[in-house]
């Protein structure tokens, strides 16, 4: 007999904060090759992007830009923004394929047609929103110099967690909801907002958990060769930076992408009566488009 409530790896269920967490983790894993194969890509062309930003600031293992460089750091930092945000979005859009089949199993409806043209825009339109929630990084600075620094760091932090927060289900929403761009984006805004905002402070969550873990691991690499090779410029400096990055993002934007998906589902399961509907129509034995389908 079928279990209604564990048909497939993803519980049928509304979940805690620490059960969308690992729920992440559970999806990459069922497409763990595709999705780190596709964030190791991705990363790469972001650290090709940043590279020469890093080099035009002057930053060096300390993460800090060279003197009178402030406002060639602000690029990098709000070009940094920018890509991480579409690097996960582009992944959450891949997961999004995986979802249904890691929720339903079997009883999963056929992989409907590619959807990445879509995916695209709305992961630009994110990595927009991203980049202009750092946007006080390119003003602030260069006439107030380290209080500008400062003042920037703030702003953003206020900022930031609703630029990021909100528009992170977009790419779900185009797959699993089967919306266009410009529907996708307000549908992402509206579940990240219910229950006063909770999927957009565990979305937050995820990425600072990811960011402190990315950190930690990127300083401890520089360190470690520090110790056995004694870079010869800032140049090399910023290819060990880079590629410590790359070698830590190829992991974290993958499961940040699953959470994205994670939490979409989780959304509408608690809002929507997602986990209801789904198994309804498995006791049933009828097929789950209908269930899947967006509320009209």
């Amino acid at each position: 007999m079928r279990d209604l409530t564990q048909p497939g790896a993803l519980p049928l269920r509304p979940l805690t904060t620490g059960e969308l967490l690992d729920a992440a983790v559970v999806l990459l894993r069922t497409r763990a090759g595709k999705l780190i194969g596709l964030g190791a890509l991705l990363a790469l062309a972001e650290q090709a992007i940043l590279f020469p930003l890093r080099r035009l600031a002057d930053v060096d293992d300390s993460f800090l830009p060279g003197e009178d460089l402030l406002a060639q750091f602000g690029v990098l930092i709000v070009v940094g923004f920018a890509t991480e945000a579409l690097c996960i979005a582009l992944l959450g859009g891949v997961a999004s394929a995986e979802a249904p089949r890691a929720l339903l199993g079997t009883a999963a409806p056929r992989a409907r047609g590619s959807r990445l043209g879509s995916v695209i825009v709305v992961g630009l339109v994110a990595a927009l929103i991203c980049a202009a929630s750092a946007w006080t990084f390119l003003v602030l600075p260069v006439p107030l110099e380290v209080l500008g620094l400062v003042l920037a760091v703030m702003a953003t932090f206020v900022i930031w967690p609703f630029a990021y927060g909100l528009v992170g289900l977009a790419a779900p929403a185009v797959v699993i909801d089967e919306l266009s761009p410009v529907r996708a984006l307000p549908r992402s805004v509206r579940l990240a907002a219910r229950n006063v905002m909770r999927a957009m402070w565990i979305r937050d969550l995820g990425y600072l958990v990811w960011l402190f873990i990315r950190l930690g691991l990127s300083i401890a690499t520089i360190a470690v060769v520090g110790i056995f090779y004694s870079s010869p410029s800032p140049t090399v400096d910023n290819l060990l930076m880079g590629g410590t990055w790359l070698f830590v993002n190829a992991l974290a934007y993958p499961v940040l992408g699953c959470l994205d998906v994670a939490l979409h589902i989780e959304a509408r399961m608690r809002t929507e009566g997602l986990d209801i509907a789904l198994r309804r129509s498995l006791r049933r034995g009828v097929a789950t488009d209908s269930a899947l389908a967006v509320p009209r």
